[in-house]
């Protein structure tokens, strides 16, 4: 019986993306298809390990081209695992990787913005893990034939691209296993049907496959493509730039080029080889909740899982690649890779590796704009890794990359913490920070202008992460981290930088005035002091020692982890003109009517500089407009 179903919504607006050329290249359908048939003779070879009956053992497993001059139909076989019914309606009906309609406005915008700038459409739905629906860039109707190995049944699979797709039983199929994806071409993609053409694209993009890409040659005998030989076993040195490129295009489903690829062989107590790449761009799902490694795990040369648990902390999972082990056993399943030893020390020795070969690139001057690149693309993540790896925390902090209160007002590049240190002052034995939301926002931060006036550099952290590593009792060559809204650091044993000036010292009328302010805001706040960090705002919060970081704490309430309403220090600046009018005004006003209600303005002032709620913003918005309408009738 068949059954009509209709795509996912995002599928359909896929479809729609792809008839109007979404890729700049149509070839590169093949790529993805001969990739797809690739991925699934390694899960059929996995699985006849595990169940041994499941493939024969003369059966070779390979992937077949067959054009059809006649018919005008291109036909992409394998006997790999293939599909069942349920794998059909999952595995082509639905966006398999992303799931979400953010990819399709991503890449519509992407591609119309090429077009705007060159004529020309990115390259993108194989980042995703879509390059299925590619087919119909080169096809008005798809025909999927298939049978999945241990089972009974073959399945046909029907759709012109158009929003709908059928499902029916293949009686009468000879497929013992496997999948035939056959093509019916548009009129304008004969090219596809010649044989010099399709062994181009594969010596061009597929030549890495390790099974055997054959084409049917005169009587019985057939015609192989492509060398056929599993890349990662070759010496770096016989290797080209492009093969590497083409492999990571397949392990890595992703259209990018690498930005750094890693090919090593490690011998000893155990013996892996590893062939890694860190992508130029940043993969679409670097931020998945489950946070796991898209590399894919090989025993002896044969498939055995992708997505391994263990094989890579999180905050690497945005390599990309293959890792082959001599020493796991081949009949391992996935619940044996759990806490497996022979896995643990593959993961040390790759983050070693990694984190080791990305310093060489951190230091080497010549490519500093480049590693910026690759540090606003995966810094957020590497980071993750100072307060979940303290074992690395120093390999990692020498990658990281800061903005500074000093870059961004001169050449806006991010600088490591060696150059921060350089840039020391005399007898500073802290590293200063402040974390937030924004670059903008904190560089205007109150808090700082204390650190400018001195010349003190700061470092302006604006990720998720920063939070919690660098309230971790985290140092760097000896110097501690710590925040710029503690209200414990003393400034005053810096002296000035050049035209800049510090806070005078306090007027005596200030003694009045504090306490006014402490009586009037009670429990709002844990204290209120005579600032030795303002220079021209009126009034800042911060921290008491040994408090939550503000920032941190803001975050932990939007997750509702900490209770609204945590006090902090008010501290007001003396030599601001309301303070000292305000002084003036306490030392006259012994009722201080106006002081208690200018302190809780200020107070409500201080709050929203920080981004914080207003616990009563219609008392705000009151007294704000009384003491305008008294400064008006004073005029």
């Amino acid at each position: 019986m068949t059954e009509t179903h209709s795509f996912q919504a995002e599928v359909s607006r896929l479809l729609s993306l792809v008839a109007n050329a979404l890729y700049s290249d149509r070839e590169v359908f093949l790529r993805e298809l001969i990739s797809n048939a690739s991925d699934a003779c390694d899960r059929l070879r996995y699985e006849s390990q595990l169940h041994p009956g499941l493939l024969p053992p003369d059966t070779k497993l390979a992937i077949t081209l067959i054009p059809n001059k006649e018919a005008r139909t291109l036909t992409i076989a394998d006997n790999g695992i293939g599909m069942n019914r349920p794998d059909l309606v999952a595995n082509l009906g639905t966006i398999a990787r992303s799931g979400t309609a953010e990819f399709l406005v991503q890449a519509a915008e992407a591609a119309q913005d090429a077009r705007d700038a060159n004529g020309t459409t990115p390259d993108l739905i194989g980042q995703f893990g879509v390059g299925f629906y590619s087919a119909f860039m080169v096809a008005d109707k798809v025909d999927v034939l298939t049978h999945k190995a241990g089972e009974s049944e073959s399945w046909l699979w029907v759709s012109d691209g158009k929003g709908d797709f059928t499902i029916a039983p293949a009686e009468g199929s000879d497929l013992p296993h496997g999948t035939r994806i056959t093509l019916h071409l548009k009129p304008e993609m004969d090219e596809f049907l010649t044989e010099e053409r399709l062994k181009d694209i594969v010596t061009r993009y597929s030549d890495h496959i390790a099974f055997p890409i054959v084409i049917p040659g005169e009587g019985d005998l057939q015609k192989t493509l492509n060398s056929a030989s599993a890349l990662w076993l070759k010496p770096p040195k016989d290797i080209t730039p492009e093969q590497y490129k083409e492999f990571y295009h397949h392990a890595g489903h992703a259209f990018d080029d690498p930005w750094l690829t890693l090919h090593w062989h490690a011998e000893g107590t155990i013996d892996y080889r590893a062939l890694l790449f860190v992508p130029t761009t940043k993969p679409f799902d670097l931020m998945d909740p489950t946070r796991r490694n898209r590399l894919k795990l090989y025993v002896k040369r044969v498939f055995i899982t992708e997505a391994v648990d263990g094989l890579l902390p999180p905050y690497l999972r945005f390599l990309r690649g293959i890792v082959d082990s001599e020493d796991l056993p081949l009949n391992i399943s996935r619940e044996m890779l759990q806490n497996n030893p022979v896995l643990d020390k593959i993961r040390s020795g790759l983050t070693k590796r990694v984190l080791g070969d990305l310093a060489k690139e951190a230091k080497n001057k010549d490519k500093a704009e480049s590693y910026n690149t690759f540090w606003e693309n995966f810094g957020a993540v590497l980071k993750e890794g100072l307060y979940v790896d303290r074992d690395h925390k120093d390999l990692i902090l020498n990658l990281c990359r800061f903005h500074t209160t000093r870059t961004v007002e001169e050449d806006g590049q991010m600088i490591g913490l060696d150059d921060y240190m350089a840039r020391m002052k005399e007898g500073q034995k802290e590293i200063y920070y402040i974390a937030g939301q924004d670059l903008t926002g904190l560089n205007a931060a109150p808090q700082l202008e204390g650190f400018r006036a001195r010349g003190i550099e700061v470092l302006l952290l604006t990720d998720p992460a920063d939070d919690f590593w660098a309230q971790s009792e985290m140092s760097f060559n000896e110097h501690k981290f710590v925040s710029a809204t503690r209200g414990d650091i003393d400034l005053e044993k810096f002296p000035a930088a050049k035209d800049q000036t510090t806070p005078e010292a306090p007027p005596a009328d200030m003694a009045k005035l504090i306490e006014m302010f402490k009586e009037s805001l009670g429990e709002e706040v844990k204290d209120v002091r005579v600032s030795k960090r303002l220079t021209s705002s009126a009034v800042c919060l911060v921290a008491q020692e040994g408090d939550i970081d503000i920032n941190l704490a803001r975050l932990l309430r939007a997750h509702k982890q900490l209770p609204l309403g945590l006090s902090r220090v008010l501290e007001v600046n003396p030599t601001h003109p309301l303070i000292a009018q305000l002084g003036k005004l306490a030392e006259k006003d012994e009722q201080g009517g106006t002081v208690r209600e200018v302190a809780l303005l200020l107070l409500d002032q201080a709050r929203i500089l920080e981004g914080e709620p207003l616990p009563d913003p219609n008392a705000f918005a009151n007294r704000m407009a009384a003491l305008v309408s008294i400064g008006l009738d004073a005029a």
